[in-house]
């Protein structure tokens, strides 16, 4: 069903024409930064199983048919592989806030690329695993930050009428990254020297030039100007995302907004961690809370199983060629992005996320019941299988893989937006971590592993059951709304009745500055009465 009727009212860019496309490329260039989380996830899992990468970094076994070259990655050493980048992430998304706030969110994201670059550096020219995993760690740094900060510079930036499109292309450049590194992974991993894995990593060097050069000739986050005093060049950068003059009424309307809902969050003192946790009529424990465990259960899903561990995986299975097939998963990835893209300002965020979880749930247990019920002979059963993969995945792009993001973005007040955003992303990250860690102990075989193999889906479906459970009782509908009209909502709503309060908000086209300028005027005519 509709999401409701079309946002009217304030909002970056409410006002301009529509068809105005300049700062929404503008913000949409940013999502770039996607393919650099997206392509050093999805590359790791072809890499570790390229020949000369093993010969290189593996450990010397006899040749028998599971290990034909002679060398083999023990579990430790693949989680430890694996899962690093994502303990680099973990600290690099908590660095996000202070680089947020310090060097601004535009400054914050190039320099995020430098860190970035220093990793794919380290790992090119790895020549023992020790290096190399150094290298995953200041790459996770660079990708933890930039995953921090371009989530919240699109959110601060996008017209509100399609912001939740925008922040989701953010998802969308994740998967188109996950689809390069299969692609490019399937085109080298029959090298028999280093250039075998050496191309697939060297190749973000690209990645992170273009998101550096291009972020250097986009404004500054209007909202960052404002927090800092720089009033006039907030106007400046407003006006450019708008298509409006710097003196345009709708521009300076915006801005007062802003610096209202500011001044009311600063009036309780400067904001510290801690404060994210702050049980007030904002809700801000809350909406925190809300942040953190919405990135928790994206991870949750199982999603990541499939893109670090996904060749191995179908390997095992029996499937003839896991390399095709990992690009076959990520094409879906990547193509079912779109319509979650258009569907988050068409159905709304909270509604998406409930049908994804359901949908996946229901994938997954019969991924988990058909993979335990047949053998590895059985084609028909492994292109069963193949199928389920690839309509969970379907549903994980099209609402969880994008609206995580777009909720993370939209629902923290500016004053401690870039703490609550740090928070939130870091928990994506320590999950993530925790899963690509503990994966291969789950799955594979031998002394000191579960040996679950397929199994392993009974866990994702029982958590993406969970996902459904938390989103009912926790996230609120926000579609349409500018950032500050989400302050208002959770003032006056719950979760439960958020549609109904952000349909009156839409309605009678309130403000922040139109409610504060009410409570103002009761406490003066209180103060009068008094005073008679």
């Amino acid at each position: 069903m509709a999401g409701g009727p079309a946002a009217t009212g304030e909002g970056i860019g409410a006002s301009a024409p529509k068809s105005k496309l300049a700062g929404i490329l503008m913000t949409a260039f940013a999502a770039f930064g996607g393919i650099l989380f997206g392509y050093d996830t999805g590359t790791i899992s072809g890499i570790i199983q390229m020949d000369d990468w093993l010969r290189t970094f593996g450990v010397a076994t006899a040749v028998t048919d599971d290990h034909p070259i002679g060398f083999f990655l023990p579990s430790n050493r693949e989680s430890l592989v694996v899962s690093i980048l994502s303990a680099g992430t973990f600290f690099g998304a908590l660095l996000g806030a202070p680089a947020a706030d310090i060097l601004g969110r535009r400054l914050g994201i190039m320099c995020s690329c430098l860190v970035f670059s220093v990793g794919i550096a380290l790992q090119t020219g790895a020549n023992n695993l020790a290096t190399f995993v150094v290298g995953r760690v200041f790459a996770g740094l660079g990708v933890g930050l930039v995953s921090t900060l371009i989530p919240m510079y699109q959110s601060e930036c996008s017209p509100k009428w399609i912001r939740g499109a925008v922040v989701s292309g953010y998802q969308w450049a994740i998967t188109i990254g996950l689809l390069l590194a299969a692609v490019i992974n399937n085109a080298t991993k029959d090298r028999q020297n280093h250039s075998a894995w050496q191309i697939s990593i060297g190749v973000q060097f690209i990645w992170a030039f273009v998101l550096c050069a291009g972020m250097s000739y986009l404004p500054e986050s209007p909202r960052w100007l404002i927090k800092r005093g720089k009033d006039k060049a907030a106007a400046k950068a407003l006006s450019r995302l708008t298509s409006l003059d710097p003196q345009d009424p709708e521009v300076e309307t915006e801005l007062n907004d802003i610096r209202i809902a500011l001044k009311e969050e600063q009036e309780l003192g400067e904001s510290s961690y801690l404060d994210c946790f702050k049980f007030t009529h904002n809700k801000i424990a809350l909406r925190t809370l809300s942040g953190i465990f919405i990135q928790a259960w994206q991870q949750l899903t199982g999603i990541n199983f499939i893109f670090y561990y996904g060749t191995t995986f179908f390997k095992n299975a029996g499937i003839a060629d896991p390399f095709l097939i990992t690009i076959a998963t990520s094409i879906v990835n990547v193509f079912m992005t779109l319509p979650g893209m258009w569907g988050v300002e068409r159905f709304g965020r909270r509604s998406l996320l409930l049908w994804g979880a359901a949908l996946m749930c229901i994938c997954e247990f019969l991924v988990a019941i058909i993979g335990v019920t047949i053998s590895v002979e059985d084609k028909s059963g492994q292109k069963a299988l193949i199928a389920l993969v690839c309509i969970y995945i379907a549903g994980f792009a099209s609402t969880w893989g994008p609206i995580a993001w777009v909720i993370t973005g939209e629902i923290f007040p500016l004053a401690i937006r870039a703490k609550a955003m740090s928070l939130s992303v870091a928990s994506n990250w320590l999950w993530n971590f925790a899963i690509g860690y503990a994966t291969p102990y789950l799955v594979n075989e031998g002394p000191g592993n579960a040996g679950l193999g397929v199994k392993v889906f009974f866990i994702w479906g029982s958590t993406c059951a969970g996902c459904f459970i938390f989103t009912y009782f926790c996230i609120p509908e926000t579609k349409g709304l500018s950032l500050e009209q989400v302050d208002l909502l959770y003032q006056n709503s719950t979760p439960l009745t958020s549609a109904r309060y952000r349909t009156e908000l839409i309605a009678q086209d309130l403000h922040v500055s139109d409610v504060k300028g009410n409570i103002d005027a009761r406490h003066d005519d209180k103060g009068s009465a008094e005073k008679v």
